[in-house]
């Protein structure tokens, strides 16, 4: 009876629908059974449980320790923004007004101007700048933000993906000249570029957005794009070149070497809570997540398999190996209540890159036994080899995540030469690479026709003769998806 009843816990604790046939399903009940979010009573928003935020603050300190490396430093803004403050730059306000939450009113008094919650921050921080700014000698002035934004989005919310509320980073920063700004931009997107590929384990494509994507106000948005298990691609960070065209309606103006008065040159850049979404859906399988080694709190946990009469002595070297392998911060889970293989599935459930057994033979033997969470591979490891090996398989769990990521991304990108043949690729969720116009009307053309929308023109583009889908000159191929 009592292994009935581990049974039917174990099936609740486990997903009942596999990825490959209900990614949507398999994704949400992933999230709240390995307790990463779960849903609240305000629409659109989450709770970040622990198993999540952890993995946001091990972004936090590695993209910190990158920007702090070039003299960023992280300031804090108010999350509230005057409504004179946000129409200010016209093509930023109609960007996002169909997006913005108002406060009218504290408790029953009407507010004399009604307040934007933070949907991004350049208007509320460059009215600072225009106070702070005043010779060359301030410049350049590099700051970054941690805080919460909402946008009021009326599409299905996602867990992590598409919410109201989410978490992210925003830095702004203030240049001298167009070309310093524009390297702000380019090394920004670098940054990102190396947290998602070599600790996210996603690989993505980086270039351009088209002028109908780009970030409202900017002069150039530059993104990088993955592709999820649905054929859809995200957004997972970007980096805008502001150019003049927020100096100028907030006055930020400086005297240059020689006297002059000039406007500065800006740029603006984010991440967000959407990476560890990502995380989840690009790397995990049946049995539930798989973090990546180098962005996990813990690397592995530690399962000592203990009968009666060799009980005191497993749990005994259960902790000296838990302290011996200290820098992977293990989790040690000695739970009497549990079997072994409850204790399997949780923590693989929930994405733990490795998983330590010791039992009574192992014991005899001065081993341990070692299971990869990424292929499941178990490996007979001694004791004095230990750490040396535990090292060496979580690098390589990482480089096997990517691999395996890239193969994905590659193998699922066509190109096409012909408009048939690119309304065919969208239908089958693949990424699009084809010649493009890029004028407005053909753009919104294949939104309506497709579903599909650009997700960028990369940095090194092939040329093209003519647009695929309206057979105009074309100077180049883009990149097209659906997209989350």
């Amino acid at each position: 009876m009592a292994c009935k009843k581990e049974e039917d816990k174990r099936s609740l604790l486990g997903l009942t629908v596999k990825k490959e046939e209900d990614l949507s399903e398999w994704f949400t009940q992933l999230v709240q059974k390995a307790q990463f979010a779960d849903y609240t009573s305000v629409s659109g928003c989450m709770v970040l449980r622990p198993n999540a935020f952890q993995i946001w603050e091990n972004i936090q300190q590695i993209f910190n320790s990158k920007i702090k490396k070039t003299g960023h430093k992280n300031v804090y803004f108010p999350l509230f923004i005057p409504e004179h403050l946000f129409e200010k730059e016209k093509e930023h306000v109609e960007g996002f007004e169909p997006e913005v939450a108002w406060i009218t009113h504290a408790g029953d008094t009407k507010l004399r101007e009604r307040l934007a919650v933070r949907p991004t921050s350049e208007t509320i921080i460059y009215e600072s700048y225009s106070k702070w700014i005043r010779s060359h000698r301030d410049l350049p002035l590099l700051l970054n933000q941690w805080v919460n934004i909402v946008r009021w989005e009326f599409k299905h919310p996602r867990p992590f993906l598409r919410t109201r509320e989410f978490l992210w980073q925003e830095g702004h920063t203030v240049h001298a000249t167009k070309k310093e700004a524009l390297n702000e931009a380019l090394y920004i997107l670098s940054e990102y570029v190396d947290l998602v590929e070599n600790y996210l384990a996603i690989p993505v494509l980086k270039g351009k957005k088209t002028q109908g994507e780009k970030f409202p106000g900017a002069m150039d948005t530059f993104t990088m794009e993955a592709l999820m298990p649905s054929g859809k691609a995200l957004q997972m960070g970007t980096s805008h070149m502001l150019g003049q065209n927020f100096s100028k309606p907030f006055g930020i103006k400086f005297l240059s070497e020689n006297g002059k008065e000039q406007f500065a040159w800006q740029t603006s850049w984010g991440i967000s809570t959407r990476l560890i979404g990502a995380i989840i859906m690009v790397h995990g399988d049946n049995r539930g997540a798989i973090i990546p080694p180098r962005i996990a709190e813990h690397k592995l946990a530690i399962i000592p398999i203990v009968f009666d009469k060799s009980k005191k002595d497993i749990l005994k070297k259960a902790r000296e190996i838990k302290e011996k392998l200290k820098e992977f911060n293990p989790i040690l889970d000695d739970r009497e209540i549990y079997s072994p293989g409850w204790k399997f599935n949780e923590w693989e459930l929930k994405g733990i890159p490795l998983r330590l057994e010791i039992g009574p033979k192992d014991l005899e033997k001065k081993q341990v036994v070692l299971v990869r969470r990424d292929n499941h591979a178990r490996k007979e490891v001694k004791e004095e080899n230990l750490e040396k090996e535990v090292q060496k398989t979580l690098e390589s769990i990482q480089r096997s995540l990517f691999l395996k990521a890239k193969k994905f991304l590659k193998s699922n990108i066509v190109e096409v030469k012909s408009k048939k043949e690119f309304i065919k690729a969208i239908n089958e969720n693949k990424m699009v690479l084809a010649g493009f116009c890029e004028r407005g009307e053909c753009e919104e053309s294949i939104k309506s026709e497709t579903s599909a929308t650009n997700r960028l023109i990369p940095f090194h583009a092939q040329p093209a003769k003519k647009c695929i889908f309206c057979g105009k000159p074309a100077k180049r191929k883009s990149y097209f998806s659906k997209a989350y």
